[in-house]
């Protein structure tokens, strides 16, 4: 029996509609939109905000402040690929269980050996002094920033060297570790930052880890999220996005038990288990979507929706994609903000008339939407610094 048919189109409409880009299509809430691609990537402050804003159906930058530090449905976790992401509180034991705790036992482990390294006596046990020091200055004195934490706790001034004996030999704080490390652990949480949501300054507050799930069930459960907004994907394509081994990766797979389906390209993808029926394009739209985001970065290959051609202009050096426009599911140019506040684009080729009219509208848009904040995405691409040259 032949594999069902999943065409190139298709899997742009699945983009517009599951990804909430489409205006019909758009979330209520800022955890919704989160969950329409699994997490929202978080190494810029500003992705997390400009990718939410535009799967939303209303609200400004304080919708998006009010769930990440007032409600707390949406919060940012160190996790796939060892990278900060933006997840709703829902998914969170999912993503910690799944990714994170891996992560955190590393980090652990790192910071123990090079604290070994350095000779002066600093174990497990001084560390474990240092945390609890640290958990308790944040009971004490409330949300407060790396430096401020810093002030409060001595242990946290420590500084130990690194390679020491090597050319390459360097003193370094400890604080950043210590901190990084409680978060990783779920002890803390990044709150408000000062400054504007711009800011990656944040400040931290004391919270209680996530409840207890067995990782490999919290794998397929990501997975099958995974599937259901990126699919039809590949082994490959997961192993990339989760930063899993192969084998968790094929556990994982096997215990879901995805379908399989064929690709006009005449190669075969994964999908979710039962989700092969064709999907019904969305009405026309136009979308300006961040540097970093999920729908641009889901998958290890892109080809169905950028020509290679354009990737270099796109891309940074690390393969780290800048601001990009699309058009019904197509990467066709990309953006920038130049320094007086105006959105600037470029596209790639002709999309037609319907198509830059949408794009202008959706343009002023996000003009509106950002007001007098500046946006300078922390990976520039070649495309990007054009624009605002």
């Amino acid at each position: 029996m032949s594999l069902p048919l999943v065409t190139t189109a298709e899997r742009r409409h699945r983009l517009g509609r599951r990804h909430c880009l489409a205006p019909s299509a758009r979330a209520a809430t800022v955890a919704e939109a989160a969950d329409s691609v699994v997490a929202l990537h978080a190494t810029d402050a500003a992705t997390v905000f400009l990718s939410a804003r535009a799967r939303l159906t209303a609200g400004g930058p304080e919708v998006i402040e009010r769930a990440l530090y007032e409600d707390v449905s949406l919060v940012r976790l160190l996790s796939m690929r060892n990278t900060l992401f933006a997840v709703s509180a829902a998914l969170a034991p999912q993503v910690d269980a799944s990714t994170a705790r891996a992560i955190a036992a590393k980090e652990r482990r790192t910071l123990l050996k090079r604290l070994d390294e350095d000779g002066q006596g600093l174990d497990a046990a001084w560390l474990a002094g240092a945390e609890a020091a640290a958990l308790a200055a944040l009971d004490a004195h409330g949300p407060s920033t790396g430096s401020q934490l810093s002030a409060a706790v001595p242990a946290l001034r420590q500084k130990i060297t690194i390679s020491r004996g090597k050319k390459y030999e360097a003193e370094q704080g400890v604080a950043t570790r210590v901190i990084r490390l409680l978060a990783a652990d779920g002890r803390i949480r990044r709150d408000r930052p000062r400054g504007s949501w711009t800011s990656s300054q944040y400040r931290w507050v004391h919270t209680e880890p996530w409840p207890a799930v067995p990782a490999a069930e919290a794998r397929v459960e990501i997975a099958r999220r995974w599937l259901h907004a990126y699919g039809p994907a590949t082994e490959a394509d997961l192993k990339w996005w989760t930063g899993w081994t192969l084998t968790e990766v094929r556990k994982t797979l096997a215990a879901l038990g995805p379908d399989r389906v064929a690709l006009e390209d005449g190669t075969t993808a994964l999908v979710s288990p039962g989700d092969t029926e064709p999907e019904p394009a969305p009405e026309p739209w136009a979308a300006l979507l961040p540097a970093l985001d999920p729908t641009a970065m889901g998958w290890a290959d892109r080809g169905f929706h950028l020509d290679p051609a354009h990737r270099s202009a796109l891309f940074d050096y690390a393969g780290n994609i800048g601001p990009t426009v699309w058009w019904n599911g197509e990467i066709v140019g990309g953006w920038a903000q130049r320094s007086d506040g105006e959105i600037v684009w470029r596209l790639s080729a002709d999309p037609g008339r319907a198509a830059e009219q949408a794009i202008t509208a959706e343009a002023g848009r996000l003009a509106a939407w950002v007001g007098e904040a500046r946006i300078t995405p922390r990976f520039r691409t070649p495309l990007e610094r054009e624009l605002v040259a």
